[in-house]
């Protein structure tokens, strides 16, 4: 599969995003999640990639199962943090050689305790970069990803469009974006985006939420804004925890149906490894 065939076949395209479990003995949960939610029938199944490479052998057996076993198109996350040139030439080579031809290219997040990225000294500094090297061997195919809201450590709109671009002329044919609440954040980004002269797919990320307690979490790493009125109802639910559960899906839903009358060319969903409410919502939308 490469990305630019894919979104100039279909005129929706839907993807499930998973983590690696921490333990590596609930591989076996993992998978099974996995495989029960293939039956939604996802375009393509991407797996994160732990900070420094924690996780590049689970990251490996996960995607290896999911285009493997399921024979799902599946897309292995891949960032700078800690890796040489040649280590992640290694890496590479590890994915080619279990068939896993899709990477989505990110700088990634400083190791817990460091506050600031610090590259390798004989690694990259930046998504930029390490996709333009990913490009360049030609047997993989690129995403890369947008910030609807802006990267944190962006001084601008305009320098966050001006580097988007140089990361798509880098090798990148579709983005994935960082999740977000609030629709016209992303149909303004990606409006921008347009008028900069990025003409590749860019893909809204959606996160069901299913917890006050989640949102709020999620929101402080990824600084998502939260509406007022999503927060408002989640809180008025109190411990009524199958209520909240249902809004966040309602609420989830009606994201995406928005977003898709408006020309998104697909939904990328942040499934935290849980299966029910994206089961749900996309049962509502293929019909």
């Amino acid at each position: 599969m490469k990305f630019s065939d894919l979104y100039s076949q279909k005129d929706v395209v839907y993807s499930f995003e998973y983590f690696p479990p921490k333990d590596p003995e609930n591989i076996s949960r993992t998978l099974n999640l996995i495989e029960r939610m293939s039956q939604l029938h996802p375009d393509y199944m991407t797996v994160t990639y732990g900070a420094g490479g924690s996780t590049t052998g689970l990251t490996r057996e996960i995607t290896h199962y999911i285009v493997g076993e399921l024979k799902v198109p599946s897309v292995a996350h891949l960032t700078c943090v800690g890796h040489s040139r040649s280590e992640i030439d290694k890496v590479l080579d590890s994915f080619h050689a279990s068939g896993i031809t899709n990477i989505l290219a990110l700088r990634g997040d400083p190791p817990k305790g460091q506050g600031k990225f610090v590259p390798h000294p004989e690694g990259f500094s930046c998504a930029r970069d390490l996709a333009a090297h990913i490009h360049t061997r030609g047997d993989f195919s690129l995403a890369v990803a947008g910030y609807p809201e802006g990267h944190p450590e962006a001084t601008s709109e305009q320098e966050e469009l001006d580097y988007l671009k140089q990361k798509v002329e880098s090798g990148g044919e579709i983005v994935l974006t960082q999740l977000f609440f609030e629709n016209d954040l992303f149909l303004n980004f990606a409006e921008q985006a347009r008028a900069a002269g990025i003409t590749v797919p860019i893909v809204p990320g959606i996160l069901p939420v299913a917890s006050l307690t989640q949102l709020e979490r999620i929101s402080a790493l990824c600084g998502a804004t939260i509406p007022q009125e999503l927060y408002t109802k989640l809180e008025s639910y109190g411990d009524d925890k199958e209520s909240l559960r249902a809004y966040g899906t309602e609420f989830a839903l009606n994201q995406c149906r928005i977003l898709l009358e408006n020309g998104a060319p697909g939904i990328h969903f942040y499934t935290l490894n849980k299966s029910r409410q994206v089961e749900e919502i996309m049962s509502e939308l293929k019909e």
